[in-house]
């Protein structure tokens, strides 16, 4: 047993394919494929399926990639032991960003990030809180940037900060004349959210007390998978929607006239650094915790008399 036939069925395992896990190893398909049964001999136990398409892993199959997937991310702790010692980060570290956090937080958070650690290649994706915890669970990201709690056990969450969420309201809507909102006020207007799968969707929703808000007239006439979206439907149609404060730090005189905060306790989200457990790659991790600490701003970092908004995914 080498770590890397352990490698070869995790790839297996996760890509469900024998040729996609051997374009994903940089090795031939028939390599992999003597590599898998090799392992498979010398056990005396089949890991795959082969009758199946896409490939799945058989019983046994299931417990020993569990266990190979421990294994491995062990073994790649003694590279990490290594970089420690020289004072080093490099290497590659595959990120999950939900994309209501990536556009307002990665800009300013790359732009240095990528100048202090030149020799770290950085991969990242924005998926949903549920996407990105299924890649991580499988190897293919190292840690996710999230809103929690996300009560999963499989995982580690690191809280970086707490986001307000305010108003953007119509010019139309009756609370455009007031200074502040209260969540009551919010419910009983036309408000515009995210679609389906989008933890912020959730948070909004338990925000406007939506069990009353669905009594009512029905307020809830459009979905969209974007923030910039919310706003432009508010601009053309009325109506209000509901933004992460990080969204209109870059807003113009006429757009924050449109912006209402609620009232205390303020509702927020808050934001963390999601890892799966016994993660490696730490050093790399924490530079990325700091960098997105020294972005931003100071008021964000506390949760005083703030109500942090749950979600279920």
């Amino acid at each position: 047993m080498t770590l890397v036939q352990l490698e070869y069925i995790i790839a297996v395992d996760t890509y469900r394919s024998f040729v996609a896990a051997a374009e994903h190893c940089f090795v031939t398909q028939p390599t992999l494929s003597m590599q898998v049964q090799k392992l498979e001999e010398s056990i005396g136990a089949k890991i795959f399926d082969r009758s199946r398409q896409p490939v799945i892993p058989t019983e046994i199959g299931v417990k020993i990639i569990k266990q190979a997937r421990v294994i491995l991310n062990e073994s790649q702790k003694i590279e990490e032991l290594l970089q420690e010692e020289k004072g080093e980060v490099s290497g590659e570290l595959r990120i999950g960003v939900i994309p209501t956090v990536a556009p307002y937080l990665l800009p300013d958070v790359l732009t240095t990030f990528l100048k202090k650690y030149p020799k770290l290649e950085l991969q990242i994706w924005e998926y949903t809180t549920e996407r990105i915890l299924q890649e991580m669970k499988v190897g293919r990201l190292d840690c996710g940037i999230l809103s929690t709690p996300l009560h999963d056990g499989g995982v580690e969450e690191i809280p970086l900060y707490y986001e307000t969420f305010v108003a953007y309201v119509s010019e139309k809507s009756s609370l455009f004349k007031k200074k502040m909102v209260t969540t009551d006020e919010v419910a009983d207007e036309r408000l515009w959210l995210l679609n389906e799968g989008h933890c912020m969707r959730g948070q909004v929703l338990n925000l406007c007390h939506y069990k009353h808000n669905q009594a009512g007239s029905g307020t809830f006439a459009y979905n969209t998978g974007s923030v910039e979206t919310l706003k432009r439907m508010v601009d053309i149609n009325g109506g209000l929607t509901i933004l992460p404060e990080m969204s209109i730090l870059g807003y113009d005189e006429d757009q924050l006239n449109q912006v209402r905060y609620f009232r205390s306790p303020e509702p927020v989200r808050e934001i963390s650094l999601v890892t799966p457990q016994n993660f490696v790659k730490k050093q790399a991790i924490n530079a990325l915790k700091m960098e997105i600490l020294a972005v931003v701003p100071e008021r964000f970092k506390t949760k005083k008399k703030k109500e942090v908004m749950g979600f279920e995914l």
